[in-house]
């Protein structure tokens, strides 16, 4: 029996049968060449706003210092993603040792765990600014922001750690392969990772983020409907709350599905003979699927706001300083491109 692998979960399956033979060829046409394009727009997009928080001379605010480690977290996440790529191009057969077998399957998976954590913080953030103004007041400080990083980095770690033995590279004879595999020695492992997996990695973050985005986005209609005033800002603040939850639902979703269907096997509560190949499949597409919230968290979370754009202009502007450049009325379009956005009101937090 071989195993098809993801890099949180390794999913038991048998050869692919004459009629999932055309779901298997889309696996290794698809997703490869997927996870590289992911890979190079989530690298881009998160190095450049780690760059230019970086770059900024002003101490980072609250929000800035956890959009900073989301970046990061997503950042290493992606920049590792593609030795699963060459893996599934590689016919399963991992060809890069055991060491990076669990560095990178240990790494991903971490970085997975913080970035939904720091994904959270945000929201909570966004709900004391917007809803609990007066605690807001002392809760949102630098210093707690940062040991709330640290906590959520910590975390990954922790929930990561008890599977840590059981990532191996095993050849598996008959199919002639090095697989890079998650080995539990009994099943109820491999269960009691995936219920953690639903659980802490996604049903227990989505409601946390719910509950604050809902609450945030209310203030921000009430707020509209007290200055009885039509204000642009607060219409797009609103959209981007509700977006926010859409998002995470509609990548993180698909794949604690088909993680919830494996448990489901497991408990004898579907057929595993009917569901085994569904459950392989789907999870290679949902998996992957799932790293797109990582790699559109820049566009999301912080290109879009007024103070991040001004932060660039700062930074394009002393690099103008630094050349001995004079802002003259015919000055450059990226400079004007830059003026032209500052009147925008910020959109997140």
């Amino acid at each position: 029996m071989d195993m098809y692998q993801t890099p949180n979960i390794s999913i038991p399956t048998f050869p692919p049968m004459a009629e999932n033979e055309a779901a298997w060829d889309l696996v290794y046409a698809i997703i490869p060449p997927y996870i590289f394009t992911l890979s190079v727009v989530g690298i881009l997009g998160n190095a450049f706003v780690l760059t230019v928080f970086l770059l900024h001379r002003a101490k980072w605010s609250v929000p800035e210092i956890y959009l900073g480690n989301l970046a990061l977290a997503d950042l290493v996440m992606l920049s590792l993603l593609p030795f699963w790529g060459i893996n599934i191009l590689n016919d399963y057969d991992w060809p890069f040792g055991e060491f990076l077998c669990i560095a990178v399957s240990l790494s991903i998976t971490i970085n997975m765990y913080t970035s939904v954590f720091l994904l959270v913080m945000i929201s909570v953030d966004r709900y004391l600014a917007l809803v609990q103004t007066m605690k807001a007041r002392w809760l949102r400080r630098r210093r707690y922001a940062k040991a709330v990083c640290a906590v959520s980095w910590l975390l990954g770690v922790a929930v990561c750690t008890p599977v840590l033995p059981h990532r191996k590279l095993q050849y598996d004879s008959e199919y002639q392969v090095m697989s890079c595999i998650l080995d539990y020695p009994h099943d109820s492992w491999k269960v009691a990772h995936h219920i953690l997996l639903n659980l802490v990695g996604f049903a227990l973050p989505f409601l946390a983020i719910s509950f604050c985005s809902i609450n945030a986005a209310r203030a921000l209609n009430q707020r509209r409907n007290n200055t009885c005033s039509s204000d642009r800002g607060d219409r797009k603040a609103t959209a981007l709350v509700y977006a926010v939850i859409l998002f995470f639902f509609v990548c993180w979703g698909p794949f604690h599905l088909f993680t919830f269907l494996d448990v489901l096997c497991d408990f004898q509560v579907l057929q595993v003979t009917e569901w085994q190949e569904v459950t392989a499949i789907g999870n290679q597409f949902a998996t992957y699927f799932a790293f797109l919230n990582s790699s559109l968290n820049p566009l999301l979370y912080v290109c879009t706001g007024q103070y991040f754009r001004r932060k660039v202009s700062a930074i394009y502007h002393r690099y103008e300083r630094s050349r001995g450049s004079d802002v003259t009325p015919q000055r450059s379009v990226v400079s004007t491109l830059l003026h032209k956005t500052d009147h925008i009101k910020p959109v997140v937090l």
